[in-house]
């Protein structure tokens, strides 16, 4: 299926969503979703990765970036392998998670359905990139990112959303150094 969705202009800004094998919920611990924000953070430092908007919801993460480097593809696919092996890192040492057995079942049987994963299969393969190419597209995406978590019940104002940059558009500071669209 990855193969069907494609960064065709390596210049462009990408909205791109991308969730956990079987939309597992692993994103309702907070120590899961730091190793998201600290790696969107170490991207945006140090390769390249230009972060507009984000959002971690907890079965999936919906970012709006761009690639420095013209590599979104590459950088993307750095980022949630690296993920993936921190997640999965910090489930097996998580003695306090009641999932963990579970959890670890489930990514070790899907990495047995995939021909290119060994271990643990942690992300989908796909991420579906929509290049933004004009404002009122931009805006659209951006308003759906901050607005998930209002639309999903969990905050009634996007800005309250721990793991989003909406606080950012409302003058506060989030966890992630962004650029403004």
């Amino acid at each position: 299926m990855s193969r069907k969705y494609k960064f065709l202009n390596k210049e462009g800004l990408y909205f791109v969503s991308f969730a956990t094998v079987n939309w597992i919920d692993v994103f309702t611990r907070s120590v899961y979703c730091e190793v998201v924000a600290d790696s969107l953070n170490y991207c945006s430092k140090n390769l390249g990765m230009n972060i507009f908007c984000w959002c971690i919801m907890p079965s999936h993460v919906h970012l709006i970036f761009a690639a420095q480097n013209n590599n979104p593809e590459l950088l993307l696919g750095r980022f949630k392998e690296f993920t993936s092996k921190q997640i999965v890192k910090e489930i097996l040492g998580n003695t306090q998670e009641s999932r963990r057995e579970w959890l670890l079942w489930m990514f070790k049987r899907a990495a047995a359905k995939s021909s290119n994963v060994t271990g643990h299969q942690f992300w989908q393969h796909h991420n579906k990139p929509i290049q933004l190419w004009s404002a009122a597209v931009i805006q659209q995406k951006a308003d759906y990112i901050h607005n998930n978590p209002v639309e999903a019940g969990f905050v009634t104002d996007c800005w309250h959303w721990k793991y989003s940059s909406a606080i950012d558009y409302a003058d506060g500071k989030g966890l992630i150094e962004i650029s403004f669209l």
